[in-house]
């Protein structure tokens, strides 16, 4: 039998958030590959073939693996959490690929639920108009050209989803995202934090630009700021096209 290569996102975290497509290529996988944490919110009844963990940091060793795997003739489903193609193991899943020429197998990209959507899902429609994705990691990124961008987008009206806001070690681009907001936004912007969407532990955290310093953040959150049209009613946060700035 050929070999294979599916890249799958598996959204939030949650099976029940898993698209169809994504269940077939899992249970039909001979090897699923992936990051220890990722493989371990997977049911083994839901991705049956051998596993094969591996740690943070080692993104590109597993995307090589899987592509080899592949070329060897098995099936293999390489792992990402949330979309493979936002922030995850698509364009290494390419790059590897491509690298290995005609010996290469089939790739598909299996889209997935990212996790910037699932939180924006649990306080409403923050993302209705237009909005960026920015991750506060520097850890394969100058720390410049991050806060650069930090800065280019505190300054543009548009709503922002944050990821990777901060970790133990890491706190200095949360701090300065923290400073370009209250510097370019009013104060009464809305602002959600979500911890663990659609996994236990899941918590919403409501405020605005203002207090932003006070909220508590980490790998496993997501932050979303408003824009001039991004409304707060009780627990929903809501974007409109026709509210003027």
């Amino acid at each position: 039998m050929s070999g294979r290569l599916a890249v799958v996102g598996i959204g939030p975290g949650s099976p029940d958030q898993l698209t169809r497509t994504a269940v077939q290529e899992l249970a039909s996988a001979d090897l699923v590959v992936g990051y220890r944490g990722y493989l371990d919110q997977l049911p083994p009844a839901l991705a049956p073939g051998r596993r094969e963990p591996y740690g943070l940091g080692e993104e590109r060793l597993r995307a090589r693996r899987a592509a080899a795997a592949a070329a060897a003739g098995a099936r293999v489903a390489l792992v990402s959490g949330g979309d493979a193609g936002i922030y995850g193991m698509a364009a290494l899943a390419v790059d590897e690929t491509i690298a290995l020429g005609e010996a290469a197998a089939p790739l598909v990209v299996v889209p997935g639920l990212t996790a910037g959507l699932a939180a924006a899902a649990l306080v409403g429609a923050p993302l209705a108009v237009d909005f960026a994705c920015l991750s506060l990691s520097d850890v394969l990124l100058p720390r410049s050209e991050l806060l650069a961008k930090v800065e280019g987008l505190a300054a543009l009206d548009i709503v922002l989803a944050i990821y990777n806001p901060a970790s133990r070690t890491r706190l200095d681009p949360w701090k300065a995202a923290v400073s370009a907001l209250q510097r370019h936004r009013a104060a009464g912007t809305p602002v959600a934090v979500v911890h663990r969407a659609y996994r236990e532990g899941q918590a919403v955290e409501l405020s605005d630009v203002g207090g932003m310093a006070s909220l508590g953040v980490d790998m496993e959150a997501v932050v979303i700021v408003g824009s001039s049209r991004t409304r707060r009613h009780g627990s929903w946060l809501y974007t409109l096209r026709d509210e003027p700035a």
